[in-house]
């Protein structure tokens, strides 16, 4: 029998109405890791489930390998992304966070911290835990902070949905599933065969 709590995520302890930014955030000792959206903490998932480490390995490879003679890099998570919502500088940002795979084509937005800025393309793999964070939260967070290609992968239901920014607001494109190849825009060179890349087709 499946115990339903491993599913669920409580947030750290925080102060009512407090409002945290980067400099704090860097001082966290939470043992579990956390993000900061809008100066709340949110805790992240317990460890990814077989399906979405096995989604983000061949991802990974496949972005990785396309990547190697171009001037942009891929980062997993853990990986701090500082979104400087209102043109906050880094240190008063109100929202870090560590998406599953981003792709960053700016150097300078790079540094050993992690990146200061929008990556190019953000791809989220859900979980039962944090699905309503990154169909709610990170979405709105990534269209305003400017974040120009967003995928959000679903295991259980083998689909990727695809927002693109059009006008500073996503526009929704066809979904993927596993007999597809997908293309991002940002990218539309690269060719990726989702049958070799979700665990169960």
């Amino acid at each position: 029998m499946t115990d339903r709590k491993t599913d669920l995520v409580e947030e750290p302890t925080a102060g009512y109405g407090e409002v945290y930014t980067y400099t704090d955030y860097m001082k966290f000792q939470y043992e579990e890791m956390v993000e900061l959206i809008r100066g709340k903490i949110i805790r992240m998932s317990v460890a990814p489930r077989k399906d979405h480490q096995q989604i983000s390995m061949g991802l990974s490879n496949e972005i990785y390998n396309y990547l190697k003679d171009k001037p942009c890099s891929i980062f997993a998570a853990p990986f701090d992304v500082v979104l400087p919502i209102h043109n906050e500088s880094k240190d008063k940002s109100t929202t870090v966070v560590q998406p599953d795979l981003c792709i960053i084509c700016d150097e300078s937005k790079l540094d050993d911290a992690g990146c200061f800025g929008a990556p190019d393309w953000v791809i989220e793999i859900l979980s039962p835990s944090t699905s309503k964070k990154d169909l709610t939260d990170k979405y709105s967070i990534y269209e305003e902070s400017g974040v120009k290609e967003y995928w959000v992968i679903m295991p259980r239901q083998e689909i990727v949905e695809v927002f693109l920014l059009e006008d500073g607001k996503y526009a929704r494109k066809p979904i993927y599933t596993p007999e597809d190849i997908a293309t991002p825009f940002t990218f539309p060179d690269l060719h990726i065969e989702l049958a070799q890349i979700f665990p169960n087709s």
